[in-house]
C-alpha cells in the first residue's frame, strides 16, 4: 500500500522507469496527501505516456538512457496523437476526431491554445496547453484528419477501418473526469483506479486492418495508414533541449537515424527536429505481416517570447507539416 505522506506523482506511477528520467516541477512533486489535483493528474498521466513510448520506441528509449546516464534529465515539452474525422457523426464508438481526447483533457485543466490548419496533410492540428502549469505540464498536439477531403472511395475504406473503434473511456474513468472539472481534485482512491482506463485510450482501438485497406488508405495519405495500425497512441513524445541545432548535428555525427534539416517557426524562436520512426512489423487481418513506421522521438528548442518574456510555448504549421513527415521516411 502507498505511503500518503509520499509524493502524489509518484504514487500514481509508482515503478515507472519514467519517473527517474524526467525533470518535473519541483512543486508538481511536493504534493501529498489523500487527494489529487487535477495538476498531478495530468503530469502522472504525462509520465505514464512517456513511459508507453519508450517501449515502442527503442531509438528514443536510447537517447533517454544515455541521457539519464550522463546525470542529466529529460524536460518533456509535449505529446503528439493523431485521430480521424468523418465527414459527420463519431468515430465508431468514440466522439468525432480531437472531441474523443478533448473530454480528457480540458476536465484535467487543459485549453486549446491554438489551432494549426495543415492543408497539405488534410488534418487540422489543436494544441493544448495547461492552465496551472503551461510550462511545466507537458503540451498535447491533436491532430485530426478530415476524411471527407478525400475521394468517395478513401471515404469508403476509411469508414470500413476506423468505424469499427471501440470506446476505452469506462464508467468509472468518466466519473472521475467529472469530479475534476466540477472540483479540480478527486479522492486518491478515485485517480489510483481511473488513471490506467485514460491512460489507455491512448491506444489502438479499432479491428486489425486488411492488408488491402492499409494500401489504399497509404496511397494517398501516410497518415491515415499510420492511424490504421497504431491508431491514437502517441505518434511522438518531445524533449525541450537549449540548442536543438546543436544536439541534432551531434546526432547526426554519431550516426543516429535524424531528420536532415532542423524545422523553424516562422517567428524563429521554435526549432524542432526528431529521430526518423522505428519501424515494425505489424499483423494485419488474416494473419498477414508487414513491416510499417511507427512512433518517434522529437527534440525541440523554445526561445522566450519577447511581448511575455515566457517561453513561446506556440507551434508552427510548417513546423508540423515537416515533422510529421517522420513517420512517411521510416
Amino acid at each position: 500500500m502507498s505511503n500518503v505522506n509520499e509524493g502524489t506523482i509518484e504514487r500514481l506511477v509508482t515503478g515507472t522507469r519514467a519517473l527517474g528520467a524526467l525533470a518535473i516541477d519541483p512543486a508538481l512533486l511536493a504534493e501529498t496527501g489523500d487527494t489529487v489535483s487535477r495538476a498531478a493528474f495530468a503530469m502522472a498521466m504525462n509520465v505514464l505516456l512517456f513511459d508507453d513510448l519508450l517501449r515502442r520506441v527503442p531509438s528514443g528509449a536510447a537517447y533517454v538512457a544515455e541521457t539519464v546516464a550522463r546525470g542529466a534529465r529529460i524536460t518533456f515539452d509535449h505529446g503528439a496523437l493523431r485521430t480521424i474525422r468523418f465527414r459527420e457523426g463519431p468515430t465508431g464508438a468514440l466522439p468525432a476526431g480531437q472531441d474523443a481526447f478533448q473530454r480528457i483533457l480540458e476536465p484535467l485543466g487543459y485549453r486549446v491554445a491554438d489551432t494549426y490548419p495543415l492543408p497539405a496533410l488534410r488534418m487540422t492540428g489543436r494544441a493544448y496547453c495547461h492552465l496551472d502549469a503551461p510550462e511545466a505540464i507537458p503540451q498535447f498536439f491533436v491532430s485530426e484528419l478530415h476524411v471527407e477531403r478525400f475521394d468517395e472511395g478513401f471515404v469508403r475504406t476509411a469508414e470500413r477501418v476506423f468505424g469499427t473503434t471501440r470506446d476505452p473511456l469506462n464508467a468509472d474513468a468518466q466519473d472521475v473526469l467529472a469530479a475534476f472539472a466540477a472540483g479540480g481534485s478527486v479522492p486518491y482512491a478515485d485517480a489510483v483506479v481511473a488513471l490506467p482506463a485514460i491512460v489507455a485510450c491512448f491506444d489502438c482501438h479499432h479491428d486489425p486492418v486488411t492488408l488491402g485497406d492499409y494500401e489504399a488508405l497509404l496511397a494517398r495519405s501516410g497518415e491515415a495508414a499510420w492511424i490504421a495500425t497504431e491508431g491514437n497512441a502517441f505518434n511522438h513524445a518531445t524533449d525541450r533541449v537549449a540548442d536543438v541545432d546543436a544536439l541534432a548535428a551531434w546526432l547526426k555525427a554519431e550516426g543516429r537515424p535524424m531528420k536532415d534539416t532542423v524545422e523553424v517557426s516562422s517567428s524563429g524562436r521554435v526549432r524542432q527536429t526528431a529521430f526518423r520512426a522505428d519501424s515494425f512489423e505489424r499483423r494485419f487481418a488474416g494473419g498477414v505481416r508487414r513491416t510499417v513506421p511507427g512512433s518517434f522521438y522529437e527534440f525541440i528548442t523554445r526561445d522566450a517570447d519577447p511581448a511575455s518574456g515566457s517561453l513561446d510555448l506556440r507551434f508552427d504549421s510548417g513546423n508540423a507539416t515537416g515533422i510529421f513527415a517522420m513517420t512517411r521516411a521510416a
